[in-house]
């Protein structure tokens, strides 16, 4: 198969032809139509995240927001068949551990992150261990490319904006970061009627924010974002996310919450952390803040994900800016190592190697 491999930390990616990868009994094989450029796969390339217990084996296929038609189907799966459009979560869960039998297989105990612990979508073929558990039927109403752009942001926002902070309507949300991840927090807050404060040092990230739903934008490189959220919210944000995973978004993020505020975490840290931000645990305690992170999302919370994206209400296509060849990846790698990158670029043309902008 036609694959994009990382054959060093660091060192621009290649497209090589690479052994297509077989099947496992409980497993499937995809063909794979769209598959987001995430920025944890540039976290992967960078060497980030051994501190987490993430070291790859060299050489390696990245790419964890895939879609596709299953090609192969193991002699051991039931619920699904070749032809079928699919999509996965990135998380894959064993079934038989504490979290997965209490429905929260996106932290199972035996975890397998697609992309990383498998061979991922940057391959025209990538195998999907535990279909039956970990697969997800994509509707014929939602587009390869729409689907990869819930692969991983979208999918990782839905669930910490609606389960591990459980935003309300009316509450005043502060996301810090508009990456990809940023700006699906953005959109799922916002359709649930939160009224979202957007923070970020791109006017452009800001502006594409605005038109996914955001009632107020700071800039942080001009403004004070902790002083500016409170005077938006006059006294404090009931939610903030850190959507980036550095120590100014983190403490930022914080500091701008009201009282008994609740901060969620989905942003991992760079090499710069090392998984270590100091934050402001006297603010935490007088104000009794709540600390919470989110890692993923469980496939059972899909149906009401697509349900909502079916209905209109969401519209994860709106983050794609981009679709490029496999070919073009390496440039987005660059962009992201100085944040220059604009929304959800997507891969669905594994042989042209001309991009589309949106």
């Amino acid at each position: 198969m036609r694959a994009l491999v990382m054959e060093e930390l660091r060192k621009p990616l290649v497209v090589r032809e690479m052994p297509d990868p077989e099947c496992a009994d409980d497993g499937v094989v995809i063909k794979v139509e769209a598959n987001g450029v995430c920025r944890s796969d540039w976290h992967a390339w960078q060497g980030d995240w051994d501190w987490i217990g993430i070291t790859l084996p060299l050489p390696h296929v990245l790419g964890h927001e895939f879609s596709g038609i299953i090609e192969e189907v193991g002699k051991n799966v039931k619920n699904f068949k070749k032809g079928d459009r699919v999509i996965a979560p990135f998380t894959v869960g064993d079934g038989t551990c504490p979290y997965c039998q209490s429905g929260h297989h996106n932290i199972c105990s035996n975890i397998q992150l697609l992309g990383f612990s498998t061979w991922g979508g940057y391959g025209r073929y990538t195998a999907v261990p535990n279909a039956d558990l970990n697969l997800v039927h994509l509707p014929e109403s939602i587009s390869f490319v729409e689907a990869a752009g819930m692969g991983c942001r979208f999918m990782t926002a839905f669930h910490g904006i609606t389960d591990q902070a459980d935003v309300k309507g009316g509450e005043w949300v502060a996301v810090h970061g508009c990456g990809g991840v940023g700006l699906s927090a953005i959109q799922i807050a916002s359709a649930l009627g939160a009224n979202v404060i957007a923070v970020d040092i791109g006017e452009d990230k800001l502006e594409l924010a605005r038109q996914l739903g955001a009632v107020a934008t700071v800039n942080a490189k001009e403004t004070n974002p902790v002083e500016a959220v409170r005077e938006i919210t006059k006294g404090g944000a009931h939610v903030s996310v850190d959507a980036l995973g550095i120590k100014q978004t983190c403490q930022a993020a914080i500091s701008g919450l009201r009282k008994r505020g609740r901060h969620l975490q989905i942003g991992l840290t760079t090499r710069e952390e090392h998984g270590m931000i100091p934050v402001p645990i006297d603010f935490i305690v007088q104000a009794e803040i709540q600390l919470v992170g989110s890692l993923g999302m469980q496939p059972s919370r899909y149906p009401n994900m697509l349900g909502m994206v079916e209905s209109g209400k969401l519209r994860p296509g709106a983050l794609v800016t981009k679709t490029i060849s496999l070919d073009e990846v390496p440039n987005i790698f660059e962009e992201m190592s100085t944040f220059q990158n604009l929304g959800v670029t997507v891969v669905n043309k594994w042989d042209a190697k001309v991009s589309v902008e949106k």
